[in-house]
């Protein structure tokens, strides 16, 4: 098996490429997404009420990234349905199916940043 090396960008320039297709991604959720954009605004709201809930920054760090992963399986989500209406609009069960388990990681994401929060809030 052979690569062709000439048409792989490497170093820096693979780095910059890769940034600049994970900001016209971040870009397109942030235009057509409510749910991401609620979920940013969230994190927004949740930095500074991190610095009034937890006294360390281990917790404070906790708090912030139990946001974060709520983003992530929102991309995530996102993709797997993107991924399913591009690949046919018709109704499938099994399509069906596959957007149900993508919501039920951004559900599971956000039941998780609850118990984090609670967690700190009842036990700090």
């Amino acid at each position: 098996m052979t690569f062709d090396h000439q048409n792989k960008s490497q170093g820096f320039l693979r780095i910059w490429l890769a940034s600049k297709n994970s900001l016209r991604g971040l870009q397109w959720l942030i235009n057509n997404e409510a749910a991401f954009k609620q979920e940013c605004l969230l994190l927004i709201v949740a930095i500074p009420l991190s610095y009034a809930v937890a006294d360390t920054f281990a917790l404070r760090a906790l708090l912030i990234v139990s946001i974060v992963f709520i983003l992530m399986m929102e991309i995530v989500n996102t993709a797997i349905e993107v991924v399913i209406d591009r690949i046919s609009l018709e109704i499938n069960p099994l399509s069906g199916v596959a957007k149900d388990l993508g919501s039920a990681l951004v559900t599971i994401a956000i039941i998780m940043a609850c118990a984090t929060w609670l967690s700190v809030l009842l036990f700090k």
